[in-house]
Parts: C-alpha cells; sequence; structure tokens
C-alpha cells in the first residue's frame, strides 16, 4: 500500500508521466552514442587538420589577437585555476548539459521541447563542420607556444580510455563546449528567477569559452564559430515554429 502509494505520488510529480521521461533519455542517449560514432569516424586527415590549424593560427595572428597562449601562461601558474579549467572542461559539456536538460524538464517542462531540440540541431551543425574543417587543436601546436594542461596536469586527457576511442582529435572548429554552454546559459537565463542565478547563467558561457580556450583545446575563433552555430540553429527553429503555428504568413 505504501509503496503503491508513493509509485502514485512520483507518477503526478512527473511533468507526462515515466514513459515520456524515458523516451526522452533514449533520444539523447541514442543521438550521443550517434554523434559520438559520427565524430570518430569524421575525417582524421593529419595533413588537412594541421593545414587547418595552421590557418587558424595565422589568421589570428594577422588579426593581432593571437591572446590563447599568453592565457594559458597565467592560468598554468594557479593551481586552483588548473583545477577549475579542468573540471569545467570535462563537465560542462555533458554533466551540465544533463543536469540543466532534467532542470528544465521538471521545472519548466513547456520549455523542455524548445532547449532539447536546440542542443541536437546545433550539436549536428557542428558535427557537418568537424567532417568538412578537421582541425588541430592549440594543444598540437606547443611551437606556437601551447600547452596540453590537461595531460601534463589533470588525471584525466583526451588519451585516456573510452575518452580516446570516442572522440575525435582534430574536432576544434567549432567548440561545441562553447555552443552547449551559449545554449544552456540562454535556456537557463529565461527560466531561473533570482538575479544571482541569472548573473551566474549569464557568465557561464563566458567561463566555459576562458576554459576551452586555457586548457589548450580551442582558439577563440573556435568559440565565436560555436556562438554564431548556436543563433543559427535557435533562427532555424524558430522558422520552423513559426511556419507550423503560422502558415499563411510564413
Amino acid at each position: 500500500m505504501v509503496v503503491s502509494s508513493l509509485a502514485a505520488e512520483t507518477s503526478r510529480r512527473l511533468p507526462r508521466g515515466w514513459a515520456h521521461l524515458a523516451l526522452q533519455f533514449v533520444i539523447w542517449m541514442g543521438f550521443y552514442a550517434v554523434y559520438q560514432v559520427a565524430r570518430g569516424a569524421a575525417d582524421r586527415s593529419h595533413a588537412a587538420a594541421f593545414a587547418n590549424g595552421e590557418w587558424v593560427l595565422r589568421t589570428e595572428r594577422s588579426l593581432g589577437a593571437l591572446f590563447e597562449p599568453a592565457v594559458q601562461r597565467v592560468v598554468d601558474t594557479s593551481s586552483i585555476m588548473l583545477t577549475l579549467t579542468s573540471y569545467t572542461y570535462w563537465l560542462s559539456q555533458f554533466a551540465v548539459v544533463g543536469i540543466a536538460l532534467l532542470y528544465v524538464y521538471f521545472r519548466h517542462h513547456e520549455r523542455f521541447a524548445g532547449f532539447r531540440n536546440w542542443l541536437i540541431v546545433a550539436n549536428l551543425l557542428g558535427l557537418v563542420g568537424y567532417v568538412l574543417v578537421p582541425t588541430a587543436p592549440p594543444r598540437m601546436f606547443p611551437e606556437w607556444g601551447f600547452i596540453d594542461s590537461l595531460a601534463h596536469y589533470s588525471a584525466v586527457s583526451h588519451d585516456s580510455g573510452l575518452i580516446a576511442l570516442g572522440s575525435n582529435p582534430y574536432a576544434a572548429m567549432p567548440s561545441l563546449h562553447a555552443m552547449d554552454a551559449f545554449i544552456v546559459g540562454v535556456a537557463m537565463f529565461a527560466v531561473v528567477r533570482s538575479r544571482l542565478a541569472k548573473a551566474l547563467w549569464l557568465a557561464w558561457p563566458a567561463w566555459v569559452a576562458f576554459t576551452v580556450i586555457a586548457t589548450g583545446n580551442h582558439y577563440w575563433l573556435d568559440v565565436a564559430a560555436g556562438v554564431v552555430l548556436a543563433i543559427v540553429a535557435g533562427y532555424l527553429l524558430r522558422a520552423v515554429r513559426t511556419r507550423r503555428l503560422h502558415p499563411a504568413r510564413a
């Protein structure tokens, strides 16, 4: 009797029942499984990846904005910053995204589908970028003054176990860390109520952008490309939604 009452109470708290929640897990985990396979199978051409990476470096230098090595040198002087940036890099794209999705699902369910679809469409666009433009990340260019801080200071690196199997080493352009952080920051800013929470979520994309640069995993142009892709994906979804709701106006 107690178990039945508890199950009934739990079901009432679910926005659309257990089956719908399970479906969301299937959709999201299925997407990530397909995404990781496709990402890992993307063009791994050493020559093309390093040529594209050098093009980014030369472009930034020509703009007078090749500041990433200086950022790394500053961060590398602080064990606290090294720890914070390492944990942020590994947790931001999966753990934080997952927690944000669950929070919106349970607390602001009417916004969940839009949030989920925005993440999926943007990541698919990013995957196209990885296939078309394989790019070696900054950490692979020590001659330009970069350091692979995760390999040097973190217990987990890109060569660790399943990470090495499921990741594409030449997936610098665009930065999906920055892209996902932008989407999560915007979505959470819209649903949280306190000013402090809004300020923290507004700062989240900037902190993640700083982190991926400080760890030598992305150029600032990768970050900019990720944010642009997030905005493009958002406008595409908005256009589709407008066409469905107002076909004559569209």
